[in-house]
């Protein structure tokens, strides 16, 4: 969503055209892509949805897996959808699968120990607490909401993706995939290495970095709502940083040039990829990829295209 769209199903969908029609030109380069997704707004609406409906009906909750799980599916059917008619529009015959993706976690991994990620509604101390004690979950306050908690959960690092194998055949045949949206279903490996769901909520950036690493892909886009990545951004000194090596960008995270809730994790998504052998990262606008005049990119070396 962009600025102050509600979300309705129109405005995500011409969303997700002009991105895609942002994407035509390095189709007709020759690249396979593998596209991944947020689903911030619309899994937060499902689990919205899951309150009301046990509220008014008696419903029972879904779980977090299966609300990343429904996202995955709604947004990956509407991406690929689009992305059929505009390859029809530019005469590109290539085919297209939306893969519902899994990403495996560590159940040991200390984000459980320390919740911090934020979903669902905001609730009074006294309905937290009740709700603590029927299902266990963990509540705490959120600054914008004047005194009201929400309820927090584990945002553990992604070590595997479970379908990279296929992802990767897939994609250098020549077919476009869609998966890993919303950081992927998070899920661990239990002691008889079966997988069980993980009540989390993962970076979609670092998901997206991490299975660009490990399908060996060369070349990682974060298309994002800005044309560039800036320094003290919305400050009076604000700079754009058109090009930046591995080990500048390691320093500007450092020193939190870039916000903790919108670009560091992008930046921090690039470095991974290209400290594990991506040759090039780009973050830009959706709707701007197509014009080298725009965007950032990230490299191990300083380097001018």
């Amino acid at each position: 969503m962009r600025g102050d769209q509600k979300g309705t199903i129109d405005e995500q969908e011409d969303n997700t055209f002009q991105t895609l029609e942002n994407l035509v030109f390095l189709l007709q380069q020759g690249y396979n892509l593998v596209i991944t997704h947020g689903n911030g707004p619309q899994v937060g609406n499902l689990l919205l949805q899951n309150d009301a409906g046990e509220k008014l009906y008696g419903l029972p909750q879904m779980p977090i897996d299966i609300c990343v799980a429904d996202s995955q599916g709604g947004i990956g059917y509407m991406i690929e959808r689009i992305l059929r008619n505009v390859l029809n529009k530019h005469g590109i015959c290539r085919e297209v699968v939306t893969l519902v993706g899994q990403v495996v976690v560590d159940q040991n991994d200390p984000a459980f120990s320390n919740p911090v990620k934020r979903i669902g509604l905001t609730y009074s101390k006294e309905d937290a607490d009740k709700l603590t004690s029927e299902k266990g979950w963990i509540f705490k306050e959120d600054p914008k909401k004047n005194g009201g908690v929400r309820r927090v959960v584990a945002s553990p690092e992604p070590k595997q993706i479970v379908n990279k194998q296929v992802i990767e055949e897939l994609a250098r045949g020549g077919t476009l995939v869609i998966t890993a949206g919303g950081g992927g279903i998070p899920v661990y490996i239990d002691e008889q290495q079966n997988l069980r769901p993980a009540e989390a909520v993962i970076d979609k950036d670092y998901v997206s970095a991490l299975l660009a690493t490990q399908i060996g892909a060369d070349e990682l886009y974060i298309l994002t709502d800005v044309p560039y990545v800036y320094l003290n951004y919305n400050k009076p000194d604000q700079q754009i940083a058109e090009f930046l090596d591995k080990e500048d960008a390691e320093n500007y995270l450092k020193l939190g040039m870039f916000g903790e809730g919108s670009m560091a994790p992008k930046v921090r998504a690039a470095v991974y990829f290209i400290a594990n052998g991506g040759s090039k990262s780009v973050i830009t606008d959706s709707t701007r990829l197509a014009d080298k005049k725009y965007g950032t990119r990230i490299t191990l070396h300083y380097q001018i295209d």
